[in-house]
């Protein structure tokens, strides 16, 4: 399997997706069950143990295809941005029911009927995908009755257009290795979420985006408003010509601050100098 990055190639020592049949070389090949997630947000792991770091989340509604299942842990791959990895199994449901709704603001409450003083149920992250069986009120229902207030959901085609903003809702979050949600986030968590809520496709860690997102700035170049800064191992957002949005393990929180501070800060500390910046059309 030399050539290809495991994090988004299907592939194991033993098995391997169907679809790479006469391009990765296995001793057999597997067509994928679809499923999708059903808990607000689950971990994607490199291994089948609960001891391992957290490589990303996948969110509720999202749809996962799933190779191989032992143990408890499903092994596959993330429809959205091709992050493959171990889930739970029994977080995952393999009767689709196509979504009819996203969620559209960064943490909502599931409750069990229409009043938002019961206790709640759970919560569904910014992303989250739903089908809705009915409107009443101001409450939405799900087929297992439980409700989400209807003004945080949108159609699935509905879009945060200004994905700087959306990711400055974030700001004061924990920053949480791996994570994708309200709850916490790491640097690409973030702009990930903040992109895709735009309906811009991006993949899930530093060196792919720097690879594969927007057109380089030139060192010395004034910066705008969702230029992307990298380091080699960190991402962080431009809100302006000057002030850096970023998930970071120094404040452990998702902060803005002058871009001068942070990098003479990162120079010193931690990732050394800036590798690229990135300008993505606004």
């Amino acid at each position: 399997m030399t050539g290809f990055d495991p994090r988004r190639t299907p592939a194991r020592e033993d098995l391997a997706a169907a679809h790479l049949e006469g391009t990765v070389a296995a001793p057999c090949y597997v067509e994928g069950l679809r499923m999708r997630v059903v808990d607000e947000a689950i971990p994607l792991r490199s291994r089948p143990s609960p001891d391992c770091s957290l490589d990303t989340q996948v969110l509720f509604g999202e749809e996962v295809v799933i190779y191989d299942v032992e143990e408890g842990w499903a092994w596959g791959q993330i429809a959205s941005d091709g992050y493959v990895g171990y889930m739970p199994a029994d977080s995952l449901d393999a009767a689709l029911v196509e979504p009819s709704h996203r969620v559209m603001v960064p943490r909502t409450f599931l409750y069990p009927g229409r009043s938002m003083k019961a206790p709640t149920l759970g919560a569904l992250p910014l992303g989250g995908l739903v089908a809705v069986t009915a409107i009443k009120g101001d409450f939405a229902f799900l087929a297992d009755g439980r409700c989400i207030w209807a003004e945080h959901l949108g159609a699935p085609d509905t879009r945060l257009a200004d994905f700087v903003a959306t990711a400055e809702l974030y700001i004061g979050v924990p920053y949480l290795w791996g994570g994708k949600t309200f709850s916490g986030l790491d640097c690409s968590g973030l702009v990930q979420i903040a992109l895709h809520a735009a309906g811009r496709e991006a993949p899930r860690d530093t060196d792919m985006m720097q690879a594969e997102l927007g057109q380089p700035v030139p060192e010395g170049a004034d910066l705008q408003r969702g230029d992307l800064v990298f380091w080699k191992g960190h991402v962080g957002m431009m809100q302006d010509e000057h002030r850096l949005l970023h998930a970071n393990g120094h404040h452990m929180l998702v902060v803005s601050e002058p871009l001068d501070v942070a990098r003479a800060r990162i120079a010193e500390k931690s990732f050394g100098p800036v590798t690229a910046i990135r300008r993505l059309a606004l």
